[in-house]
């Protein structure tokens, strides 16, 4: 069998796909949840608007920059290629490294727990308070829930859909995004137009009462808001499968992150009509908070549907894009090579979606992906902020490679996304020190792993 009759991905995905893909990946539980901790910063409605509206521009930066190296490199891979082509295999290959153990596999079991226990809220004998199993081995507590094998099965059920190929996969992903982007459309006309609102009611309310602005105190809301955002760059790691690249990456990225913008800033539009700041701080779950006072109790029962089908929709986008990444890096030998397999009936990573499930599912009965995701929250933004650099140093590294679509504001947008994510890199070293030195440690166990496999794959080729 030559190279060219080998399994190879599918360009499958239309604008449509690639659009729906990102709002999927961004739109969970977040923009349900995020705003009772930001109003703990900021003390007007006016200020919540505006940090959601700086949080939206920064990911549109970060979508624009993504969309010249997507459409540069329209290859399955994501950031892994970005940073490998900008700086070398081994800035690709650390990356990847913590994108497995932690950033996606932990992800997904934090996305899948998430979901179990709004689950329970429906069915509680399934919920994660109910205790299958609770032990201590060598002064260790462990305790299993049944919502964590509910977390359990929703991955195996996701993993197997798109183990059937790229379509099987997207056709889910669809539709959820439209069911979830319909739900939050009723809550948004709703409570726009007959909701009972105790907020504000006219403009001149947006900035009274507040006092002092406080930058570093926006600063901090502002990072909730940057995690509310995560993941507009997910199709990126899926374009070796869009159609059309050079077009369809750079819209579907730009598209997908001004619908998410929009959304963010009309749900909290709702929010601050609905409800005083001073009822809103420190609330974690504000959608439900907000609905029962536009709607009355039985609104509950809505939102807390709504973001389960969130959070499963979102679940759903990440089970999709993540073994793109897994598949690219064991393609140049930087990886478990099981994982670089095409199906060749599927034509999709059937190896690397397969081990994402299990590793994934290991850290949802584990309990211990949400400690290990903290410890690599810097890596999230340091890596972000190379990706921005990657567009200045692949110009001057690369000026004759072709660049179907070139950043607008260039250098000023990724330069600015770099600057931010910096930023927020420093905050977060400078207020989780422990935690970001352990995240360290987990990045540099992979040089030891980069160099045992590039030492393979030298003498492979003796």
């Amino acid at each position: 069998m030559n190279n060219q009759e080998k399994p190879h991905l599918l360009r499958k995905l239309n604008l449509l796909d690639a659009t729906f893909l990102v709002i999927g990946a961004v739109v969970g539980s977040g923009i349900f949840m995020t705003t009772g901790i930001i109003a703990g910063y900021l003390p007007t409605p006016g200020m919540i608007l505006v940090v959601w509206l700086v949080g939206g521009f920064i990911a549109l930066s970060g979508a624009l920059s993504f969309a010249e190296l997507g459409a540069m490199y329209p290859q399955a891979g994501g950031q892994y290629i970005y940073l490998r082509e900008a700086y070398g295999p081994w800035a690709g290959f650390l990356y990847g490294w913590g994108f497995f153990w932690v950033i996606e596999c932990g992800g997904i079991a934090a996305l899948a727990v998430g979901f179990g226990e709004y689950f329970g809220y429906f069915f509680p004998s399934l919920s994660t308070q109910t205790y299958l199993l609770e032990l201590s081995v060598l002064g260790l507590d462990y305790s299993l829930s049944a919502g964590q094998l509910v977390a359990v099965v929703s991955i195996i059920i996701l993993s197997a859909i798109n183990y059937f190929g790229i379509k099987s996969g997207i056709v889910v992903q669809n539709i959820f995004t439209f069911l979830r982007l319909a739900a939050v459309a009723v809550l948004i006309v709703l409570g726009l137009s007959i909701g009972r609102k105790s907020g504000i009611t006219n403009l001149d309310q947006l900035f009274t009462s507040g006092g002092a602005f406080d930058f570093r105190l926006f600063g901090l809301a502002l990072i909730a808001v940057l995690w509310t955002y995560d993941g507009f760059y997910s199709v990126s790691c899926a374009a070796e499968e869009v159609k059309k690249p050079a077009r369809n990456i750079p819209l579907g990225l730009i598209l997908g992150t001004l619908s998410v913008t929009l959304i963010y800033i009309l749900a909290n539009i709702v929010y601050v009509m609905a409800l005083p700041v001073d009822k809103m701080k420190g609330i974690v779950r504000i959608g439900e908070l907000a609905s029962t006072q536009l709607f009355g109790p039985t609104a509950t029962l809505f939102i807390a549907g709504t973001i389960m089908i969130s959070i499963f929709g979102c679940l759903s986008a990440t089970v999709l894009y993540g073994p793109r990444v897994f598949f690219a890096m064991a393609k140049d030998k930087s990886f478990f090579q099981s994982m670089a397999y095409i199906h060749p009936r599927y034509h999709v990573p059937t190896k690397a979606i397969f081990w994402q499930a299990v590793w994934s599912s290991l850290l949802c009965l584990s309990g211990t992906y949400q400690a290990l995701f903290e410890y690599v929250v810097f890596a999230l933004v340091i890596f972000f902020a190379a990706t921005g650099l990657a567009v200045i140093i692949l110009r001057y590294k690369h000026p004759e490679t072709q660049r179907p679509y070139k950043v607008w504001g260039y250098p000023v947008i990724p330069l600015l996304f770099v600057l931010i994510n910096l930023g927020v890199f420093v905050n977060t070293i400078t207020a989780q020190p422990l935690q970001s030195l352990v995240g360290l440690v987990i990045l540099l166990i992979g040089i030891p792993a980069f160099l045992y496999w590039k030492s393979k794959e030298k003498r492979s080729r003796i």
